[in-house]
């Protein structure tokens, strides 16, 4: 099995189909050269495996691709003005594309004329790739590295730098910027920087703004580095929704800090974590820049959110976790306790958000987080709402009817249950007796 020499310098053997490498050795065989491109090469540097497998392959006509393709699955031509064949075979799909440039012709994403050409050095095609990180080339199935725009030492140097002029004919390449720089720890290249700069965003659709945005926030990397991108390509100034904690340079690492904290929580769901980082980034509309607490910008946090994506969770989660997010500055009442449990439907992305405030200092922050967390376990709030203890049967038993009476004995159980006074709901159905 051929291997990689990772940054590290670190011998490592990567993860790869064997039918791939059957593939690979009849391409050569016939005449053509197979690269892995992309992110596989990038991320086979850094020592992990991706199973996102792109191959590009030189040297070779369609026709002559699609017969040795054949004889492995089911060819399937999805990207004929690309180029791009996609292969299906049992437990697996791979796609294969041949070289190719692309023009900018048109406004957005789709305003592109492809131009297809087999006979393309890995060097001409390479121009047409975002990063030089992303530019990288390994010949199979010896994987030799084919690295023309010095990827490996940007990688090394913890530098995104773009390939060519090129970059500039795809907007969406700046969100990258910012996501690829969290991902992998980057900082931008001065020149990549001044090329941002004179893009916009305007001709891309949210669902694609979107995307970049969840990558930069929920994938694992430092999302500090991604903040620091953003504000570089002064995307703060296209984004004002998106504030610093405090007022000045230090509010913004602050910011920076609380994304990073937040970032390495565990046992949250998919959408639970969407939730918590979203409110991470928006947390400036929280916090006054004088650092007293203040209800949340509701306003500007929805703004923000409509512009990159109609997401429910968000529109409803954000600002609703904002709100209460840094009220919390010493352990409240159980009765409190309950109410905020009873607000957010539960108290553990508060809890992290009490964790990781970076408004207040470490120890006395995790101390204040631990208690809390303890004591809405032991109140039984901690990981969902309580619910009432009376219910409309109880009552019916009693002989309330539904109506106006029996919601208001609800509600004032309730009220009396938040309180302490209500345990259970035996005490709750002898309250109920009493008032009838």
């Amino acid at each position: 099995m051929a291997t990689v020499q990772t940054l590290a310098g670190e011998s490592f053997e990567p993860e790869l189909p064997k039918r791939l490498l059957k593939i690979a050795g009849e391409i050569r065989e016939a005449g053509g050269r197979a690269y892995l491109v992309g992110g596989w090469v990038r991320d086979a540097m850094l020592g992990g495996n991706c199973r996102d497998y792109d191959i590009e392959v030189y040297d070779m006509e369609q026709d002559d691709l699609i017969a040795i393709l054949s004889k492995f699955g089911r060819c399937n031509l999805v990207g004929k003005a690309f180029g791009v064949i996609h292969l299906s075979m049992k437990g697996e799909s791979l796609d294969f594309s041949f070289p190719r440039t692309e023009s900018k012709v048109g406004y957005g994403h789709r305003g592109f004329v492809v131009k297809t050409d087999a006979k393309l050095t890995f060097k001409e095609a390479a121009l047409r790739r975002d990063f030089t990180i992303n530019a990288m080339g390994m010949e199979l199935p010896d994987l030799t590295l084919c690295d023309p725009y010095n990827g490996v030492e940007d990688l090394k140097a913890g530098v995104l730098r773009h390939v060519g002029p090129a970059f500039a004919e795809d907007s969406l390449r700046i969100l990258r910027g910012v996501q690829f720089a969290s991902r992998f720890r980057l900082h931008l290249a001065p020149e990549t920087v001044e090329m941002c700069r004179t893009l916009s965003l305007d001709d891309l659709s949210i669902e694609r703004l979107f995307e970049e945005f969840k990558k930069w926030l929920l994938k694992p990397g430092r999302p500090s580095l991604g903040l620091q991108a953003f504000r570089d390509i002064k995307l703060d100034e296209y984004f004002p929704e998106i504030k610093p904690l405090a007022e000045g340079e230090d509010g913004w690492i602050k910011l920076g800090d609380l994304l990073n904290s937040l970032s390495q929580e565990s046992g949250f769901s998919d959408e639970e974590r969407m939730v918590l980082m979203f409110s991470g980034l928006l947390a400036g509309n929280a916090v006054c820049i004088n650092q007293d607490v203040k209800t949340c910008d509701e306003e500007t946090v929805l703004k923000f959110i409509a512009r990159i994506t109609n997401e429910i969770k968000l529109v409803r989660g954000v600002p609703l976790l904002l709100k209460y997010a840094f009220t919390v500055s010493e352990l409240p009442s159980d009765s409190a306790i309950r109410r905020l449990s009873v607000a957010l439907g539960g108290l553990r992305l508060l809890t992290a958000f009490i964790r990781h405030n970076p408004l207040c200092d470490s120890a006395g922050r995790t101390l204040l987080a631990d208690s809390f967390k303890s004591r809405a376990v032991q109140l039984g709030v901690y990981e969902k709402a309580p619910v009432a203890y009376l219910t409309g049967k109880m009552l019916m038993d009693l002989g309330v009817q539904p109506g106006k009476q029996m919601g208001e004995l609800i509600k004032k159980s309730f009220e009396l249950q938040l309180d302490g006074e209500i345990t259970d709901a035996d005490a709750a159905q002898s309250w109920a007796r009493e008032q009838l």
